[in-house]
């Protein structure tokens, strides 16, 4: 979940690692912090600051800072409290050897107590990582002896960038967490994905599990901890995927939400035109496999409940399961297509939840917003979503993006769907509808508990609602099945409760549900063609992508009027990395 970025060149590396942490910060921002070096001198400058990277320019005149090679770190916190002191990077006792980390390390106590000469600053199990490595380099150990020895040692995930002082090497090295290479021009760049360094190159190679590499003015050596040296293919991705900047916008989420035309339309002529073949390709798999199964986490977790609903109108069984209950709750076998399903096509639950299926010889296919991600290289095929980079935590665009390719591919597959102008009806229903969102957040903003209430098409929306009330407001609310209300929860409506009702079709069972909230006292407010206030578009199967859209409105304007970090929520990170 936490950010990691590396840099070795010509240029002032407190400058490029200041920029990479920025643009990282959407992986967490509970604490930062950067090491500067140069080979010219002895040393390392290391400052940490609690809080975002802000607190860190602020404290400190970091673009001053002497040296041409760095890293950087912006925190979500696992293990130990959010403090300055458990901030990275960490350093080895000597300070030859300064690191930042992403990831778990399990055994970290048991390889502290093997370095019982060291002493330790923090709480967290990252700082070992860098006291090893000290150890193995102080006692004679080779750079490359010294990593592969901790990769037999260490149990748990990581992705670790490193700068050794004594002789100017920056490196890395991974096990189940993601780490990028940049290939500039005669400078090189390291970190988490390729937002870490995307405004400096786009030539990029992406590390596999237990590669490592060392970088110095020569250029990048790439390794395998078990097979040596190795051969990597550079990859050129697209700069609209790495872009930046919340323009006129005063936050990212609003940004993200009027970027939803554009993503949709892009996304169809992708879908009909350059993916065409990939699409036939996925509902070749849908249609030759026994068994259809979905997995992913939060808010793409949702988007593929509408998935199943799109198949099963398809004519195709489908099911689907949260990334970390997986193992828990299925079987899959060789005739299984698992579709892992996630925007930043690293998150780790979802990974496991691949490696299980392949063990048991089950296809994978992918459904990502992040090309040349994890999980696209682990998929027979994959689509990409084509909505751009999103910076703020709560999701949008891509949500909106991942269900029309889901559509799409229903309607593929042999659905009766109606796609339609979807890019111009959503255009549509965001100027038609803010000012009614803005005007209903003011009057409901010191409400404390929501319900929404949906059926079919539009339960699924009503769970992705409810998580964004939660995410961004900090509202408790409950996205439920209209049908379950009577089954426990209308006990909690009371006299003037906010519940909203989703109908999308004049005649929907979900009306006979709004009927037991009013009579209760219940606020109902209708998100719907027929019912309300509102202006959105008779169009069944995109009805989902619209309400939605309100609901993303509305959590974001709530948000404002109750003083909420809006993209940065307390807590939350945007990619999640770790189990």
């Amino acid at each position: 979940m936490c950010g990691i970025i590396g840099y070795i060149g010509g240029r002032n590396a407190s400058q490029i690692v200041l920029g990479g942490l920025e643009n990282l910060e959407y992986r967490g921002y509970d604490s930062v912090g950067m090491a500067v070096t140069d080979p010219a001198r002895d040393g390392t400058d290391i400052r940490r600051a609690v809080g975002e990277v802000s607190e860190l320019t602020e404290e400190y005149d970091i673009i001053a800072l002497d040296g041409t090679t760095g890293i950087g770190h912006t925190r979500w916190a696992t293990h130990g409290s959010v403090s300055e002191h458990n901030a990275h990077p960490h350093t080895c006792c000597t300070e030859r050897v300064s690191i930042v980390h992403n990831g778990i390390i399990k055994n970290y106590e048991e390889i502290a107590e093997r370095l019982e000469s060291h002493e330790f600053s923090s709480e967290t199990d990252s700082e070992v990582i860098a006291h090893f490595l000290g150890e193995q380099l102080r006692n004679g150990t080779s750079l490359h002896d010294a990593i592969q020895q901790f990769a037999v040692q260490a149990e748990g995930t990581y992705a670790v960038v490193a700068v050794d002082t004594e002789t100017g090497e920056l490196f890395g090295f991974k096990h189940g967490s993601p780490l990028a290479v940049g290939i500039g021009d005669d400078e090189y760049f390291i970190g988490s994905d390729v937002h870490a360094f995307g405004e400096h190159t786009q030539d990029v190679v992406f590390l596999e599990d237990n590669d490592y590499v060392i970088l110095d003015l020569d250029g990048p050596a790439f390794h395998h901890t078990e097979d040596g040296p190795v051969e990597k293919e550079i990859t050129t991705v697209d700069e609209s995927a790495v872009g930046n900047g919340k323009g006129d916008y005063d936050h990212h989420m609003l940004k993200e939400i009027h970027e939803q035309p554009d993503a949709l339309y892009r996304l169809q002529e992708s879908l009909n035109r350059s993916q065409h073949e990939k699409v036939e390709r996925f509902v070749e798999l849908l249609q030759e496999n026994n068994k259809v199964l979905f997995t992913a986490a939060g808010t793409s977790y949702h988007a593929t409940l509408l998935g199943v609903y799109y198949l099963q109108k398809a004519g195709i069984e489908a099911q689907t399961l949260i990334s970390s209950e997986f193992q828990n709750y299925e079987r899959v076998d060789e005739d299984t297509l698992l579709i892992a399903v996630s925007q930043s096509g690293e998150t780790r639950d979802t990974l496991d939840a691949i490696e299980y299926s392949q063990e048991r010889g089950a296809e994978i296919a992918s459904i990502v917003n992040m090309p040349h991600s994890a999980i696209q290289r682990e998929s027979t095929v994959s689509l990409e979503i084509q909505a751009g980079k999103e910076v703020a935590v709560a999701a949008t665009k891509t949500f909106s993006n991942t269900v029309l390719t889901l559509l799409h591919l229903a309607v593929a597959a042999g659905y009766d769907g109606q796609i339609g102008n979807i890019s111009e009806h959503m255009r549509s229903v965001i100027q038609e509808n803010e000012p009614r969102i803005q005007e209903l957040a003011a009057e409901l903003a010191d409400e404390d508990d929501m319900y929404v209430i949906g059926r079919g098409s539009t339960y699924p929306v009503s769970r992705e609602i409810a998580l964004k009330l939660k995410e961004v407001p900090y509202i408790h609310a409950e996205g439920m099945m209209g049908g379950e209300l009577k089954h426990g929860t209308l006990a909690l409506i009371e006299d003037g409760t906010p519940v909203f009702a989703l109908v999308p079709e004049e005649d929907d069972e979900i009306v006979s549900n709004v009927h037991e909230v009013e009579a209760r006292g219940g606020n109902v407010i209708h998100i719907s063609p027929y019912y309300g206030d509102f202006d959105i578009p008779e169009d069944r199967d995109a009805f989902p992508l619209y309400a939605t859209t309100l609901g993303f409105l509305l959590s974001y304007h709530l948000g404002r009027e109750r003083g909420c970090p809006i993209d940065k929520p307390r807590n939350l990170a945007k990619t999640v990395t770790v189990r």
